[in-house]
């Protein structure tokens, strides 16, 4: 069965909000039958591996000033704090089971617009690049790829792995979208408004099969947002729930085929019905499930 990890915690207690962050539990739910593996919070020297001293301790302590707290657009609390540390351990221990096991699920991370100094985005901690460098720090890897589907593009992804050889960032978004600045990724796929699903994997498909192959990483993370969905609210591309099936499916079979780890975050998901969200995202699952499954 595919590794799972989830931690209650990852519910980030923020009420009211275009967040919907009930939708880990929820996908939980649906997965209810598959065992799950808990997380250990990231440790304070694996955070600061990526984030700055002053970052990690404001957003620890709760003293962000007011301006910060508007550029992340989430509000503070010790639960929203520990949700992120949560799911920087919760990626960080995906990582590790997806080079045991060929792949991992972990549902939640994928924070995509965090930077080392500050949050954007509802992304407080980026707990890919947490766990990528741990990883590294601990010899278990050298080279890593992210392949970003959300929606939105990877800026803090782009702008963390800038100068870094040892890791290869490809973000596919809808380009007229937030973020309003874009720092390069070593390969960017931006999509015009309303782009749909057989436009959308014709051009991710072959990019990510060149990455893989030309890259030839010890790991895949894959940011797989549920928001290039046509019913999404912070969304502008027509992707169906079938379409972003087939992205997944496409994705996962470019890296298994090359026999490269698998490990997933979930990041975005504004659908009007929360429901489509954790179908699609549920959906991610399955789909490497079934890849790993024929790929054994």
């Amino acid at each position: 069965m595919l590794p799972l990890v989830y931690h209650l915690g990852y519910d980030l207690n923020l009420g009211s909000h275009v967040f919907p962050a009930q939708k880990y539990r929820l996908i939980r739910e649906r997965l209810a039958d598959w065992p799950v593996q808990t997380p250990e919070p990231a440790t304070d020297n694996q955070v600061l591996l990526v984030h700055t001293p002053a970052w990690t301790a404001a957003l620890r302590d709760g003293t962000l000033t007011p301006r910060q707290i508007q550029t992340l657009e989430i509000p503070w609390s010790p639960e929203m704090a520990r949700g992120f540390w949560l799911a920087a351990g919760g990626t960080l221990l995906a990582g590790r089971l997806a080079l045991t096991h060929g792949g991992a699920y972990n549902i939640g991370g994928g924070f995509h617009h965090a930077f080392p100094n500050h949050g954007e985005g509802f992304c407080a901690l980026h707990d890919v690049a947490i766990a990528i460098r741990a990883l590294q720090a601990e010899g278990l890897i050298e080279r890593a790829i992210v392949v970003d589907t959300d929606v939105h593009h990877g800026n803090g992804t782009a702008a963390i792995f800038a100068t870094d050889p040892s890791v290869f960032t490809l973000s596919i978004h809808q380009q007229n979208n937030y973020p309003a600045i874009k720092p390069p990724s070593d390969l960017d796929l931006p999509l015009a408004d309303g782009v749909g699903d057989d436009e959308y994997l014709a051009i991710l498909q072959p990019a990510v099969e060149q990455a893989v192959a030309s890259f030839q990483p010890d790991i895949l993370f894959y940011v797989a947002g549920a928001d290039p969905y046509y019913d999404d609210q912070l969304g502008g591309l027509d992707l169906s729930i079938a379409g972003l099936e087939a992205r997944d499916q496409a994705v996962f079979a470019a890296a298994r085929r090359r026999r490269i780890p698998i490990a997933v975050t979930l990041a975005g998901g504004y659908a009007r019905r929360v429901e489509d969200t954790v179908t699609i995202q549920t959906n991610t699952a399955l789909a490497l499930y079934k890849t790993l499954s024929s790929y054994e």
